[in-house]
């Protein structure tokens, strides 16, 4: 799986990093970034935070 984040859309919110935080982490600008891709346990939860996102800009794309 490949997660990647739309950042010029993200509003900050850490929905993802509270959900996550081994994948995204808010970072100095406010935004939201990838700091790791996931491997097999943490798929399903970064499957979560991009159906979580309040404004759709997380990806998954299954390999």
């Amino acid at each position: 799986m490949k997660v990647w984040i739309d950042r010029a859309g993200c509003i900050g919110c850490g929905t993802c990093e509270a959900l996550c935080p081994e994948l995204f982490q808010i970072q100095g600008d406010g935004l939201a970034q990838m700091i790791a891709q996931p491997d097999g346990y943490l798929e399903d939860a970064a499957r979560e935070a991009a159906g979580s996102c309040p404004v759709s800009v997380i990806h998954t794309e299954e390999e």
